[in-house]
This record gives C-alpha cells, structure tokens and sequence, in this order.
C-alpha cells in the first residue's frame, strides 16, 4: 500500500487514538479498491453480507502472490488455527472445540468461572488501596484475561506470567504493518516459544487428564491441531478482552454523565457494555480474507484472488445502520453490532469475554472513586487490528470496600 493510501492512514499509528473520521471518509465509497488490489469494505449491510458469504475465504492459503498473510504469525510447521479455514474443515475444527468449552455439550463450565473471576477482581482492586494513581491496563485489564484463559486451558497458575510476553508479541503478527522486520520477528520467536511450551503441556495433559479443555480435547485432536488451537485462544481469549475492558474504562471516564447513571443504576451494564463494543470495538477490521469468485456489493465487483478488509468498527458507525453512530448511548434499541464479527465466524470466545466484562467493569466502578484520566488520548498500542490503549494512567482518590 502507498502511504498517502486510505489503508496505510488507517494502520499509521499516527491515527490510531481516532480512527473514526478515516473511517466516515471511506464509508463514502463502500467498497474501496486500493493500489495493491485490496479491497476495503465498510458500510455496515455489506460487511454483514460479505462475512457470510461462503465465497469469501478465512483461509489465509488462498490469499494471491505478494500480499501477506497478516494472520497470527503462524508457524508453517503447525495447522492453521481454526479461525484460519474455511468449511468444511472449519466447522469440524470449531465444533470438536466447542465441545468442552461451553452449551450444549458443557453447560456450566464457563459459568463455573464467575466465582473465581470475581475472587481475581477483587483481589487486583483491594491492590489499589493507598494508591492515588493506577494504570488500568497493567493492574487491571491486563490480569484477570490472562487468569481467564489459562484456567480455560488448564495452564497451572504458576505459569501465567510467561503468557504476558507471548500474548503481546503475538498479537502484533496480526498487524497489516507487522509484514516484517523486528515485530515479525518478535511474534515467530514468541508463536515457537509458547508452542513448545504448549507441545509439552499437551502431552502431559493427555497423559494425566486435569481441568481445563486441553485435558478434554487431547483424545479427539492431533497435537499439532490442539497447539495451533490453544496459540489462537490465547491471543483471541486474552488481548480482545484486555482492550475491551481498557476501551469500556475510558469510555465511562469521558462520558461522566452516563458514568454517574451507572454506579447509580448497576442494572446499565448490559446495555452499557454491547455499546462499547460497537462504539469502541476491540476488533477494528478483519484484513485477512480472500474473494474466492467474482463478488458484487454495492455497484462494486470484487474479483475472485482479490484480498478484502472487512472493516468493523467503520460498518458499527455506520448512519445508515445507527441513528446518531458517533454518539455514546447505551440506551440504544436494536444494538446488533459487529464487535464480536458475524456469520461462522463470530467470535468463539464473546460468551466467556462477556463473562470477564460483567465481572470486571461494575465492580471496578463500584468500588474505585476515579479523579479523571491522567493521558487524554492515552498512548495507544502499535496494532491497528486489536486497537486500544497501551497504558491508561488514572488518577484515584480511594476505594470502598
């Protein structure tokens, strides 16, 4: 892409704390053909459309000579992830992995989480006492997913630190400026670490059964397909939602009037919620598509090898879908966002992100009494795909108990 390209504005970190007057501009022209042949899509009805459109492709092989995958840094020596493929592969892959994870197969495992994500709120909030400032992001937003997904895998408790590096490095894979260089890099280094550390973890759970779904799932997948499975939870269960509960923070602290309906009606949360994830969505676009055949939205011919950006957080503001979009109403009706994507590939882990949601951002608002935001816009992390801020410093005057 050239760098006075839509795209490249997009991705240029220069934008990234408000993407959203770029994305007003190119919901102008809903389907959008840069110079290298990619075609960006971002009017809400076509995105819809196009994610469940069987001749659009998730599987990153098919993606024409000369444009990168931009997936998750994928190890050819390994399957891709599931998220990665396409029917029918793809629903056996996702079906065989649903089984343990949640309805109808396993009911109450998630919901068997509650009580112990809200030990881990109130433990890293009773750390905020005698503070006058906290970084949301690090004390935060940052621990309890990490908590979350490793008790999902079964991953001992002791080993949860190591994650930190290998979430952040290889969430950067997915990063349409991460082509090459140290970021690349970085995240190839991070996908072997933590894979032979998965390798190993895997043989011994199919050894020695314990909690968690790579015990369950051990008997009914290759290893190489369990650890590309476990690589894409890790990412996907972890950094959508430390930037969903940062992005739902900052949110409230610039919009003090709907913060004060809220610790004052706790019952807002869920309304509250689903409008963070359409108006500051943790996912921005999904670049990692393929036309499979010649596709036509909106007067547009998308030709069949043509990679497509479907991008998300353009198609949630999106006028002609939302009355008022750029405006922060968790009293919305009719609030189907594509904070979580759509069609097969919706988001595999939104149950157990809004589990973590619901038990971090009513009691974070409960029990802290905020000042106000330290960094208005606060500095923002490198990726332009799963957007949010990096640190959020904030200034607090105590807590309750």
């Amino acid at each position: 892409m050239t760098s006075d390209s839509i795209s490249a504005r997009i991705t240029d970190y220069a934008n990234r704390a408000d993407p959203y007057p770029l994305y007003a501009e190119l919901r102008k022209t809903p389907v959008r053909r840069e110079e290298d042949g990619t075609y960006l899509v971002s009017t809400y009805h076509e995105v819809r459309s196009l994610a469940n459109d069987p001749r659009l492709s998730n599987d990153t092989r098919n993606r024409p000579a000369g444009h990168t995958r931009n997936t998750d840094a994928e190890d050819t020596s390994l399957p891709p992830s599931f998220i990665f493929t396409d029917p029918p592969l793809h629903d056996r892959l996702r079906d065989t992995i649903n089984r343990p994870f949640g309805p109808p197969h396993s009911p109450r495992f998630l919901d068997g989480l509650r009580g112990e994500l809200a030990q881990v709120v109130t433990g890293l909030l009773d750390a905020f006492e005698g503070k006058d400032q906290v970084d949301i992001v690090e004390d935060f937003a940052y621990p309890l997913p990490v908590t979350a997904i490793c008790k999902v895998l079964g991953v001992p408790r002791e080993d949860e630190p190591r994650f930190h590096g290998w979430a952040d490095a290889l969430a950067s894979g997915v990063d349409p400026q991460a082509d090459a260089g140290t970021g690349q890099e970085k995240a190839q280094q991070a996908r072997q670490d933590l894979g032979a550390y998965l390798a190993d973890l895997i043989e011994t759970k199919r050894r020695h059964p314990g909690p968690g779904i790579l015990s369950a799932l051990a008997p009914d997948m290759t290893p190489a397909d369990l650890e590309a499975t476990a690589v894409l939870l890790l990412v996907a269960g972890h950094e959508t939602t430390v930037n969903a509960i940062t992005n739902t923070t900052l949110t409230l602290l610039r919009h003090p009037d709907v913060l004060d309906r809220f610790q004052q009606n706790p019952d807002l949360a869920v309304p509250l919620i689903e409008e963070v994830l359409r108006y500051e969505p943790p996912v921005q676009f999904v670049p990692w598509t393929t036309a499979l055949a010649d596709i036509d939205v909106a007067g547009t011919t998308i030709p069949e090898g043509s990679p497509v950006w479907l991008m998300l957080a353009a198609a949630n503001r999106d006028p002609q879908r939302f009355l008022d979009p750029d405006r922060f109403d968790p009293d919305r009706k009719d609030n189907e966002h594509l904070g979580f994507y759509t069609g097969i590939h919706y988001c595999f882990g939104a149950p157990l992100a809004r589990i973590e949601l619901h038990a971090a951002i009513p009691e974070l608002f409960r029990r802290v009494r905020f000042s106000g935001l330290l960094e208005d816009p606060p500095p923002y992390r490198a990726n332009a795909v799963l957007r949010g801020p990096r640190h959020l410093p904030v200034a607090i005057e105590g807590l309750t108990a």
